[in-house]
């Protein structure tokens, strides 16, 4: 139509210039020959259904072109849920049938308040924790995350366990924690069930991830346990079948949590962080000596480093309480701070 405009203001505008309307070799529109407005005949039919189950998005039977839509019957998902509190594979693997096991409340260490008292105060930390990793994996890869403490007793398996089990309730997550301090193999005896086989068995081919992987109830929280103690965890952990096992991990769980050894102690946390996306750190106060983590941390790789966990920052507690702060990294640099 702007076009059509353009030639009637230029003719008037020029009356004795060139006719473009009387062109001989423009062919008149002829009106007398169109065809009926009317819709094609597939559209005719009284049993047609857009979008329905014999809409053509769904496939044609022995047709080439495959189907626009993601098959419901196959169990994979179209994209991937984007909140803080849920997340989901593309694609959705089938795990393998592990053995299941119902934690039993009563025999559960106290501190995993995520089990024993998951509508605490206490709990809600954990929780604050678990919103604050699930954050940064937005941001960048993070699938395995170390947690790790300068010293014994400082509460890194506790940390572990808890931030795992919240981890495996939050929608859409696959969550596996496994206990890697395979000198001193606690996270089993913390959650009060039994393993035969575990991290070493695998290491040393004894047995396979599906034979010691357990699913635990009702969190749905998978966990590989330590196993049988062992001395030459180092050389284990620093070798190709450790690489093998976690890369299996990583294509089976959304997330993986490795309770390490302390690293003031032995160099075995210092591998199981280059081989991991993260690291954080467990520190308890009124214990744990300033100089002593200014020292761990100056031998580990700042780029994969994502908070300090304090833990028992109460001046009064008994084994009932567990609390923590979280700290970002650049902030235990500075005591005074």
């Amino acid at each position: 139509m702007s076009i059509l405009k353009a030639l009637q203001r230029k003719r008037a505008e020029d009356p004795n210039g060139t006719d473009l309307f009387a062109n001989p070799n423009v062919v008149p529109f002829d009106t007398s020959n169109r065809r009926p407005n009317t819709p094609p005949e597939l559209f005719s039919q009284p049993d047609l259904r857009i979008g329905g189950s014999d809409s053509s998005f769904n496939g044609q039977p022995g047709s080439m072109i495959g189907t626009a839509l993601p098959d419901l019957e196959t169990g994979l998902t179209a994209g991937a849920k984007l909140n803080v509190e849920s997340s989901a594979r593309s694609i959705v693997k089938q795990l393998p049938d592990f053995v299941s096991w119902s934690i039993d409340v009563e025999r559960v260490e106290p501190r995993l308040v995520a089990i024993t008292h998951p509508n605490s105060s206490y709990c809600e930390e954990y929780r604050s924790l678990r919103t604050h990793v699930l954050h940064k994996s937005q941001r960048k890869k993070l699938q395995s995350i170390v947690v790790a403490s300068v010293n014994p007793s400082e509460g890194k398996s506790i940390t572990a366990l808890n931030l795992s089990w919240l981890l495996a309730q939050t929608d859409g997550v696959r969550c596996l924690v496994i206990d890697c301090d395979l000198r001193m193999p606690s996270l089993v005896d913390y959650l009060g069930i039994e393993a035969e086989k575990g991290l070493s068995d695998v290491l040393t081919a004894d047995a396979t991830l599906a034979d010691t992987i357990i699913k635990l109830e009702p969190s749905g929280l998978h966990i590989l346990p330590g196993g049988e103690a062992r001395n030459d965890v180092a050389e284990l952990i620093s070798g190709p079948k450790f690489k093998q096992i976690l890369l299996q991990a990583r294509e089976m769980f959304d997330y993986v949590i490795i309770d390490a050894p302390p690293l003031g102690i032995f160099t075995d946390a210092t591998v199981l962080i280059n081989h991991a996306d993260g690291a954080m750190l467990v520190v308890r106060a009124n214990r744990t000596k300033y100089a002593s983590l200014e020292r761990v941390l100056e031998q580990l790789p700042k780029e994969r480093m994502l908070g300090v966990v304090l833990n028992q920052s109460e001046d009064v507690m008994d084994e009932s309480h567990y609390n923590y702060g979280y700290y970002n990294y650049n902030r235990i640099q500075d005591p005074n701070g």
